[in-house]
Protein backbone atom coordinates (compact mmCIF):
# COMPACT_ATOMS: atom_id res chain seq x y z
CA UNK A 1 0.00 0.00 0.00
CA UNK A 2 1.26 3.40 -0.49
CA UNK A 3 1.44 6.13 2.30
CA UNK A 4 2.90 9.94 1.77
CA UNK A 5 4.36 11.79 4.42
CA UNK A 6 2.82 14.82 5.81
CA UNK A 7 5.00 16.91 3.56
CA UNK A 8 4.20 14.97 0.27
CA UNK A 9 0.84 14.82 0.81
CA UNK A 10 0.62 18.55 2.03
CA UNK A 11 2.60 18.87 -1.91
CA UNK A 12 -0.03 17.06 -3.34
CA UNK A 13 -3.40 18.90 -2.02
CA UNK A 14 -2.20 22.33 -2.46
CA UNK A 15 -1.85 22.95 1.51
CA UNK A 16 0.83 23.56 4.28
CA UNK A 17 2.34 20.67 5.73
CA UNK A 18 0.82 22.37 9.17
CA UNK A 19 -2.54 22.18 8.03
CA UNK A 20 -2.37 18.41 7.13
CA UNK A 21 -1.16 18.13 10.74
CA UNK A 22 -4.22 19.78 11.86
CA UNK A 23 -6.42 17.24 9.70
CA UNK A 24 -4.61 14.56 11.62
CA UNK A 25 -4.99 15.66 14.81
CA UNK A 26 -8.89 16.11 14.53
CA UNK A 27 -9.07 12.97 13.07
CA UNK A 28 -10.56 13.97 9.74
CA UNK A 29 -7.32 12.51 8.08
CA UNK A 30 -6.04 9.30 8.75
CA UNK A 31 -2.25 8.71 9.70
CA UNK A 32 -0.10 6.06 10.76
CA UNK A 33 3.45 5.74 11.38
CA UNK A 34 6.20 4.52 9.33
CA UNK A 35 9.58 2.12 10.20
CA UNK A 36 11.09 5.37 11.21
CA UNK A 37 8.33 6.65 13.52
CA UNK A 38 7.30 9.40 11.00
CA UNK A 39 3.40 10.15 10.77
CA UNK A 40 2.48 8.86 7.35
CA UNK A 41 -0.44 8.53 5.52
CA UNK A 42 -2.05 5.73 3.25
CA UNK A 43 -2.98 6.54 0.11
CA UNK A 44 -6.20 5.24 -0.24
CA UNK A 45 -7.43 8.05 2.69
CA UNK A 46 -5.89 10.77 0.74
CA UNK A 47 -6.70 10.15 -2.66
CA UNK A 48 -10.49 10.38 -0.60
CA UNK A 49 -9.88 13.15 1.28
CA UNK A 50 -8.37 14.77 -2.02
CA UNK A 51 -11.67 13.77 -3.61
CA UNK A 52 -13.99 15.45 -0.99
CA UNK A 53 -11.66 18.93 -1.24
CA UNK A 54 -11.94 19.60 -4.89
CA UNK A 55 -14.77 21.39 -5.61
CA UNK A 56 -14.96 23.53 -9.11
CA UNK A 57 -16.68 27.03 -9.44
CA UNK A 58 -19.82 27.45 -10.01
CA UNK A 59 -20.28 26.42 -13.99
CA UNK A 60 -21.32 30.26 -15.13
CA UNK A 61 -22.85 28.78 -17.98
CA UNK A 62 -25.65 26.45 -16.85
CA UNK A 63 -25.11 24.40 -19.18
CA UNK A 64 -25.21 20.52 -19.20
CA UNK A 65 -22.86 18.40 -21.04
CA UNK A 66 -21.45 15.01 -21.44
CA UNK A 67 -18.45 16.38 -21.12
CA UNK A 68 -16.74 15.03 -17.46
CA UNK A 69 -13.72 17.33 -17.99
CA UNK A 70 -14.69 21.19 -17.41
CA UNK A 71 -12.84 23.67 -15.76
CA UNK A 72 -14.37 27.13 -14.66
CA UNK A 73 -11.64 29.45 -14.84
CA UNK A 74 -10.48 33.17 -15.69
CA UNK A 75 -8.99 34.32 -19.47
CA UNK A 76 -5.85 35.38 -18.40
CA UNK A 77 -4.44 36.04 -21.95
CA UNK A 78 -5.90 36.41 -25.48
CA UNK A 79 -3.52 36.55 -28.61
CA UNK A 80 -5.53 36.42 -31.49
CA UNK A 81 -4.96 37.82 -35.32
CA UNK A 82 -7.59 37.81 -38.50
CA UNK A 83 -8.59 34.21 -38.19
CA UNK A 84 -7.42 32.39 -35.11
CA UNK A 85 -6.55 33.22 -31.77
CA UNK A 86 -4.93 31.88 -28.37
CA UNK A 87 -7.25 32.00 -25.22
CA UNK A 88 -4.86 31.14 -21.81
CA UNK A 89 -7.29 30.20 -18.61
CA UNK A 90 -6.51 30.12 -15.04
CA UNK A 91 -8.66 27.12 -14.15
CA UNK A 92 -7.25 27.03 -10.07
CA UNK A 93 -4.24 25.63 -10.21
CA UNK A 94 -3.73 24.62 -13.93
CA UNK A 95 -3.60 26.55 -16.83
CA UNK A 96 -5.47 25.73 -20.04
CA UNK A 97 -5.26 26.60 -23.40
CA UNK A 98 -7.35 26.77 -26.24
CA UNK A 99 -7.17 27.30 -30.21
CA UNK A 100 -9.87 28.90 -31.39
CA UNK A 101 -10.99 30.60 -34.23
CA UNK A 102 -11.56 34.57 -33.14
CA UNK A 103 -14.62 35.02 -34.28
CA UNK A 104 -15.35 31.87 -31.61
CA UNK A 105 -13.48 34.28 -29.19
CA UNK A 106 -15.85 37.49 -30.07
CA UNK A 107 -18.85 35.56 -30.37
CA UNK A 108 -18.36 34.37 -26.22
CA UNK A 109 -17.20 37.85 -25.36
CA UNK A 110 -13.87 36.28 -24.49
CA UNK A 111 -11.73 39.64 -22.86
CA UNK A 112 -8.98 39.18 -20.11
CA UNK A 113 -10.48 38.85 -16.98
CA UNK A 114 -14.09 37.07 -17.85
CA UNK A 115 -15.08 34.03 -16.91
CA UNK A 116 -14.96 30.75 -19.08
CA UNK A 117 -15.25 27.03 -18.77
CA UNK A 118 -12.87 25.00 -20.91
CA UNK A 119 -14.93 21.71 -21.48
CA UNK A 120 -12.13 18.58 -22.63
CA UNK A 121 -13.47 16.46 -24.45
CA UNK A 122 -10.23 13.69 -25.55
CA UNK A 123 -10.03 10.22 -26.81
CA UNK A 124 -7.17 9.65 -25.41
CA UNK A 125 -5.58 10.31 -21.84
CA UNK A 126 -2.02 9.59 -21.01
CA UNK A 127 -1.63 9.01 -17.24
CA UNK A 128 2.43 8.76 -16.43
CA UNK A 129 3.62 7.24 -12.94
CA UNK A 130 6.97 7.33 -10.97
CA UNK A 131 9.03 4.84 -11.84
CA UNK A 132 9.09 1.95 -8.72
CA UNK A 133 11.89 0.45 -7.82
CA UNK A 134 12.14 -2.94 -7.04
Amino acid sequence: MTHYRISEAARLLGVSADTVRRWVESGSLTAARDEAGRQVIPGVDLARWAQRLAHAPEDPTGAVSSARNRFVGLVTNIVADTVMAQVELQCGPFRVVSLMSSEAVRDLGLEVGSTAVAVVKATTVIVEAEKHHR
